[in-house]
C-alpha cells in the first residue's frame, strides 16, 4: 500500500498504546500518516475546508474520539473519501453502565445512544478490539457485520518483551495487579481473595491509583501480604512485570468487562508472564486450554484465591506457564497478527495495493 496517505483526524492522545501500535503498523504497511487536530472538534470539517487539507486515501478517527467523528464524517463524505472509526469503546455504554451518569431509560441516555448510533452509521468501517465488542457494536448500533472488523490491541513489543522466569530464592510467589482502580477491574475482588487465601506463601501487590484505591487500602489494612505501590512510568512497567510470577487481569462483573481484553493482559503475556483473569467471550476459545492463562468467573474472590493457590502449589510449573503465556501472545495477539488483520481491513475498505 505504498504511497497512500491516511488523514489521522482528531484531538487524540499520541501516547496511548493503541494509537502508537496502529500508527507504527500503518507505516510498516506503507501508509503515510498526516495528522489533523482541529481547534474545535465539532467544527473540524469547516477548519479542514478553510485550511484546504489535501485529500487522502483514507480518514481515520482514532480511539475515544467520538467528539471528532461527526465532523470527520461530513468532510469525508463531501470529498468521497472512506472513513474508518476505531472507537475502542462506546461512549453511551461508558456513561450509562460504567459511570452510571444516566439511567438507561433517561432522556439524556437515549439521546446519547442515538447520537452515537449516527456516528457509527456514518463510518465506512468500524474497528473493534475483540469479537465480543464487534457483536456489541453490531447489535447496539444496528450495523451490518461486514462493516465491523476485529483488530486486537496487542502490546508495544519494543518495550514489552519476553523475560526469563523470576528466581524465587525465598519460595514466595509474587502476584501483581496494576491498573487505574476502577470498578471494571475489580481491585476489591483481589483484596478479598487475598483475605481468604489458603495456600503456599504469596505476596499480593497492587500498583497504580484511581477511584477505588483508598477503599482497597482500608479493606487490606490488616493483611500483611497485601501491599500497594505508586504508579510507575510506562517505560518502567516491563521490569516490574518481570519481577512478578503471576499477573492479574480484571474481575469486574459489568457487561463491558466481559467484552474487553485489557492492556495489562496483552502486556503481561508479551513479557511471558501467566495471567489469571475474568472468563469472557472476548478471548479466543482455544486459550481456555493454555497453561499461560486461567479464566475464573467474574466477581468471585474464592475462585481467584483458589487459582492462585493452585498455581503457587506447583512453583516448578511456573516456568512452563511463562512459556505458554509467550506462546499465546505470539499466536493470537502479536503485532504480526495485528498487522495481518489491519492489512485485510484496509484492503476491503480502499482496495489492495
Amino acid at each position: 500500500m505504498a504511497d497512500r496517505t491516511v488523514l489521522w483526524w482528531g484531538r487524540f492522545d499520541p501516547d496511548y498504546s493503541r494509537n502508537r501500535i496502529i500508527r507504527r503498523l500503518l507505516v510498516e504497511l506503507g501508509w503515510r500518516i498526516r495528522d489533523f487536530r482541529p481547534h474545535v472538534s465539532a467544527s473540524g470539517d469547516f477548519e479542514a475546508i478553510l485550511r484546504r487539507i489535501p485529500l487522502p486515501e483514507l480518514v481515520w478517527v482514532p480511539c475515544f474520539r467520538q467528539r471528532d467523528a461527526a465532523a470527520a464524517a461530513r468532510w469525508a463524505a463531501r470529498h468521497d473519501v472512506p472513513l474508518l472509526f476505531d472507537p475502542l469503546i462506546s461512549a453511551w455504554d461508558k456513561q450509562v453502565f460504567e459511570r452510571g451518569k444516566f439511567a438507561a431509560g433517561d432522556r439524556r441516555a437515549r439521546k446519547l445512544l442515538e447520537q452515537e448510533r449516527r456516528l457509527f452509521a456514518a463510518a465506512d468501517m468500524i474497528l473493534a478490539d475483540t469479537g465480543a465488542h464487534r457483536d456489541f457494536f453490531i447489535e447496539t448500533f444496528g450495523l451490518g457485520g461486514d462493516r465491523v472488523t476485529v483488530v486486537p490491541v496487542g502490546a508495544e513489543e519494543g518495550l514489552f518483551t519476553p523475560m526469563p522466569p523470576r528466581g524465587r530464592a525465598d519460595g514466595v510467589v509474587e502476584v501483581l495487579f496494576y491498573g487505574s482502580f476502577i470498578g471494571l477491574q475489580g481491585p476489591e475482588i483481589i483484596v478479598e481473595a487475598a483475605r481468604s487465601y489458603d495456600g503456599p506463601p504469596v505476596n499480593w501487590h497492587l500498583l497504580g491509583q484511581g477511584p477505588l484505591l483508598n477503599a482497597c487500602r482500608e479493606q487490606a489494612r490488616d493483611l500483611p501480604t497485601v501491599s500497594f505501590e505508586p504508579w510507575l512510568a510506562y517505560e518502567e512497567l516491563p521490569a516490574r512485570i518481570g519481577a512478578a510470577d503471576i499477573l492479574l487481569g480484571v474481575f469486574g462483573a459489568s457487561d463491558k468487562a466481559g467484552r474487553v481484553i485489557p492492556n495489562k493482559v496483552f502486556q503481561a503475556l508479551a513479557c511471558a508472564r501467566p495471567v489469571i483473569t475474568r472468563a469472557t467471550p472476548a478471548y479466543p476459545a482455544a486459550l481456555a486450554r493454555s497453561d499461560g492463562l486461567a479464566f475464573i468467573p467474574a466477581h468471585q474472590p474464592p475462585a481467584l484465591a483458589a487459582t492462585v493457590a493452585d498455581w503457587a502449589s506447583a512453583p516448578d510449573r511456573l516456568a512452563a506457564r511463562c512459556r505458554a503465556a509467550a506462546s499465546a501472545y505470539r499466536q493470537y495477539f502479536s503485532n504480526d497478527t495485528i498487522r495481518e488483520s489491519l492489512s485485510g481491513a484496509l484492503s476491503r475498505l480502499v482496495g489492495p495495493d
